[in-house]
């Protein structure tokens, strides 16, 4: 479990406000040619000639999206930050800058903030975006991030939700079920933790999908697999509200029916017997667990040629007539009706 092991602890009062910006902030260099202006002005200034601009916002706030019991602040900022990006590939864009707003408590130290900073920075330089501005404020209920995100794309190059047409196929990146599965061991062992705080936690069984809970990383590649594949999708989502969700946005925004298959979906090996240590079903998981990051899109028959040999693509479904509905196939070959039951927000 996370303990606050800091030994120096700096008011945040110590600096200001404008103090705080520009000792969080000094780090972060420019790398995109389209910024023109970055941090220290009213406003920044980007200028991306002929191509479209694509911008995106999340909010994650303490206690609803993260938990710092064993959530560490550097992997929170990092975390921020891809699931913003992950939109923005989504939209067949190139992500160039972001903006980042913090609220924070005064149980917060300079030292807590400047980890957390540290990780929006690893973030920049991995994926070659810029941070241009952004916003701190007081708050009197634990952190609350905001990150906007902007992007860049050739002129008609840009994918819509609303795309899909029957016949295309269903295709996603990765594999599932990873992050709701890690959430779940995570869970468990801060309750064990409470119970006895001297019963260290070992997360070695669990590497891989406490990795993708804690630290997620947005598919840039797969964009980038695609236009080298000379491949455009016809429609394309990320997975961040879970399978079943993802694959109902797109038939209902593009007027579709679908079938997907359940033995096609791509599942880590350590999802599977986490999911049998639960004694929880892995498809559940995969179309209901969200935060996998990963992107789900629909292709032109004529295209699967150039993707069927891609080992981080999985044709798991094709597009059907609007009438035909959404469905899920199962290994017993029966059709059961696909349901948006993943993450909600303003549950009773």
């Amino acid at each position: 479990m996370i303990e606050d092991k800091n030994q120096q602890r700096t008011p945040l009062s110590d600096l200001g406000e404008f103090g705080l910006i520009d000792h969080l902030t000094k780090n972060f260099k420019i790398k995109q040619s389209s910024t023109v202006k970055s941090i220290g002005d009213d406003a920044a200034v980007l200028d991306f000639k002929k191509n479209k601009i694509v911008v995106t916002t999340d909010f994650l706030v303490e206690g609803v999206h993260f938990d710092l019991s064993y959530m560490p602040l550097k992997h929170l900022g990092y975390k921020a930050v891809i699931v913003n990006l992950s939109d923005v590939y989504a939209m067949n864009a190139n992500a160039t800058q972001v903006t980042v707003s913090i609220a924070v408590s005064n149980r917060f130290p300079l030292e807590a903030l400047e980890e957390l900073y540290a990780g929006i920075e690893t973030a920049a330089r991995i994926y070659n975006i810029d941070v241009i501005g952004g916003d701190t404020t007081s708050s009197m209920s634990g952190l609350l991030i905001s990150v906007t995100a902007i992007g860049e794309v050739e002129a008609d190059n840009e994918v819509y939700r609303s795309g899909a047409k029957v016949n295309d196929l269903l295709v996603v990146s990765g594999d599932l079920g990873g992050a709701y599965m890690g959430l779940q061991v995570l869970e468990r062992e801060k309750e064990v933790y409470k119970v006895n705080p001297n019963n260290q936690p070992d997360l070695e069984p669990y590497t891989y999908i406490v990795e993708r809970q804690l630290k997620p990383e947005a598919r840039k590649d797969i964009v980038k697999l695609l236009k080298d594949l000379d491949v455009k999708p016809t429609a394309m989502i990320d997975i961040s509200d879970g399978l079943s969700s993802e694959i109902i946005h797109i038939c209902k925004q593009s007027n579709v029916g679908c079938d997907l298959y359940e033995n096609k979906i791509p599942l880590d090996p350590q999802v599977i017997s986490t999911c049998e240590e639960f004694n929880v079903d892995s498809t559940t998981i995969a179309l209901n667990g969200g935060e996998d990051y990963e992107l789900l899109f629909t292709i032109n028959q004529k295209d699967y040629p150039k993707i069927k040999a891609n080992p981080s693509l999985t044709v798991i479904g094709y597009i059907r007539e609007k009438e035909a509905g959404m469905h899920l196939v199962t290994r017993a070959d029966t059709k059961i009706a696909l349901k948006a039951q993943g993450w909600k927000n303003f549950n009773d």
